[in-house]
């Protein structure tokens, strides 16, 4: 697991760093305006898609059955992954053609607000960005069933390196004409999807045999299929959360500034200020968080009939999710100011004062539950992979009926900090009640001394770093320009990263050993 786990963790932060870098480029260009909200929500629509159906729900109802296959009848899965496919593309393609079509129908009913009307085209010209990353997703799915985490990792790379390539002749212009880029941005990045089916095919090689007949296949994707709607809702929870918050905050473009005849509190900028700022909380989660519960989820599916074994990996993983979200929630609540001001921000170009002031308060919001999404990774993966989907399916409906009534409660008095705050709640109630049933699993409690006395360890590493690095933040003097807020950047999250190093080294932390591949997850536990 720990191999694993470095392995697409160290892939994931190149392919995240690069991300950093399309958001800056893209900030830089768009800044937080109407254009830069309506190009946040045309790209976040097909990556909800991505995300949903692509690395979630179907890779989730997909991989235990392929890895079954591919253990039991290596040629019945690929017969089964080569079916999939075909079938997949057939579907989202269908769904692309939809969408396309009442999009046009949108624009030929009512075309007369210029600002509804720019969001609907980016959003026609990116949506066929869609079909191309689902099958993308799937085609990651069964390299990490083969133990190849490498190419499947690095399939977003892709995407990050050809936007920012084409967002840099517009970064270099004094006053770009914004419009203009987001329309070269989105062609861009159907180019990137594109790239990243083949590069999953040529990884693949022989085992990507889309003509390969679907002869005994077809029960496995009947299957497949029926757990598909209890795993769409049960993993997509914090996705569905996300398209809410995204729905609520674009608001003001779509509808106008009112809601109910009352003043609605938030504005035009409000969608690029969101979700620019869940970029930033993204970030730990992506590397780190997804990479725990993706390396852990073919060896979960591996020990299903092994009841010790199962739950014991469910522990490695619950404690590595915990003992890497936990600093990265405390790191990103200390350092949010800076972090917002240095990525957004500077030389005149990028995000407002005002946009950056909100744009730190969301991430205060979404920051103090890294942990509890990663966590939740782990969970539904764990049910899934013992065949349980009602359970994480009717917990995730709760919780989406719950953020919504949060949503639109918290916007009032916090504007769009009230959406980051919503989700964050709902993924800890989330957390607690997947805790709370995860004994049905195997019968074994996964939460046993050790696992306990471990997360109480962390907590305790948590709460010093956070002490030395407040310390060291009053010690500083406040910062105004940019190169002032990089050098306190650095300096808290330098400190932070040493601090918590130290104490986990001093402790004697297992999960380090594991990360550092110090001790083999066959031994015992270094408690």
């Amino acid at each position: 697991m720990g191999r694993a786990v470095r392995v697409f963790s160290s892939l994931t932060l190149i392919s995240r760093i690069a991300g950093l870098g399309r958001d800056i480029a893209t900030a830089r260009v768009f800044g937080d305006t109407a254009i830069g909200s309506a190009f946040v929500a045309a790209f976040a629509i097909p990556n909800f898609f991505r995300r949903l159906l692509g690395e979630g729900a179907l890779t989730a109802a997909f991989i235990p059955l392929y890895t079954q296959l591919d253990r039991d009848d290596p040629d019945a899965a690929r017969r089964f992954g080569a079916l999939v496919i075909r079938r997949l593309t057939i579907v989202t393609g269908l769904i692309t053609i939809f969408v396309e079509l009442a999009l046009l129908g949108v624009l030929l009913l009512d075309g007369r607000n210029p600002e509804r009307v720019l969001s609907v085209r980016l959003i026609m010209v990116m949506f066929p960005f869609m079909p191309m990353v689902c099958v993308a997703a799937i085609l990651g799915g069964m390299l990490q069933t083969h133990g190849r985490f490498g190419p499947s990792a690095g399939m977003p790379i892709l995407l990050n390196v050809i936007t920012i390539i084409a967002a840099i002749p517009f970064v270099l212009t004094k006053s770009p004409d914004q419009v203009q880029a987001a329309y070269v941005i989105g062609i861009a990045i159907l180019i990137s999807g594109v790239a990243q089916v083949a590069w999953g095919v040529l990884a693949l090689g022989p085992r990507a045999a889309f003509n390969a007949p679907s002869d005994g296949v077809a029960e496995s994707v009947r299957t497949m299929l029926k757990r598909f709607v209890p795993v769409v809702i049960g993993m997509g929870t914090l996705q569905i959360n996300s398209m809410l918050d995204m729905l609520i905050a674009m608001w003001p473009n779509w509808v106008g500034p009112t809601m109910f005849g009352l003043e609605y509190p938030l504005d035009e900028r409000s969608n690029s200020i969101l979700g620019y700022s869940q970029r930033l909380y993204q970030f730990p989660l992506g590397v780190f968080g997804v990479a725990v519960a993706t390396a852990i989820f073919p060896m979960l599916a591996r020990t299903t009939n092994d009841a010790d074994a199962f739950a014991r990996t469910l522990r490695r993983g619950l404690r590595l999710s915990l003992f890497i979200g936990l600093p990265a929630s405390v790191g990103l609540i200390l350092v949010r100011d800076p972090l917002t001001f240095v990525v957004y921000s500077g030389g005149g170009r990028g995000f407002s004062a005002d946009g950056v002031a909100r744009a730190a308060a969301v991430l205060a919001g979404y920051a103090p539950a890294i942990w509890a999404f990663s966590i939740n990774q782990v969970w539904t993966r764990a049910f899934y992979a013992a065949g349980r989907m009602r359970t994480p399916m009717i917990v995730a409906m709760v919780m989406v009926g719950l953020n919504l009534t949060l949503n639109l409660t918290l916007i009032w008095p916090l504007r769009e900090a009230g959406l980051a705050w919503s989700t964050s709640i709902c993924a800890l109630i989330q957390c607690l009640i997947l805790a709370a049933l995860s004994r049905r699993l195997t019968g074994l409690n996964p939460l046993d001394r050790p696992t306990t006395l471990a997360c109480l360890r962390i907590i305790g590493i948590s709460i010093v770093m956070a002490g030395a690095v407040a310390i060291l933040d009053r010690l500083l003097p406040d910062a105004a320009t940019w190169t002032g807020n990089l050098v306190v950047l650095v300096a808290l999250t330098g400190a932070g990263g040493l601090a918590f190093f130290a104490l986990a080294r001093m402790s004697r932390s297992a999960e380090l050993a594991w990360l550092l591949h110090q001790s083999s997850p066959a031994t015992p536990d270094p408690e």
